[in-house]
């Protein structure tokens, strides 16, 4: 039996957005179940437009 990956959210250190997997960022073309690590490199936080290096995992 295949164990389920949990994928992690990315929280953005400037305005406390979350990037949740499991829902994407469809409104920007992310589709739901894409890893964070999978976005592309010039994708930017939907809420105040800085970029993935501004974004920190989030420890549950």
């Amino acid at each position: 039996m295949k164990e389920k990956q949990i994928m992690k959210k990315y929280e953005c250190t400037v305005c406390h957005w979350v990037y949740d997997p499991q829902v994407g960022d469809p409104d920007n073309g992310i589709a739901p179940g894409t890893p964070f690590e999978q976005i592309p490199e010039d994708w930017i936080c939907p809420l105040c437009g800085v970029s993935k290096e501004d974004f920190e995992v989030v420890e549950e």
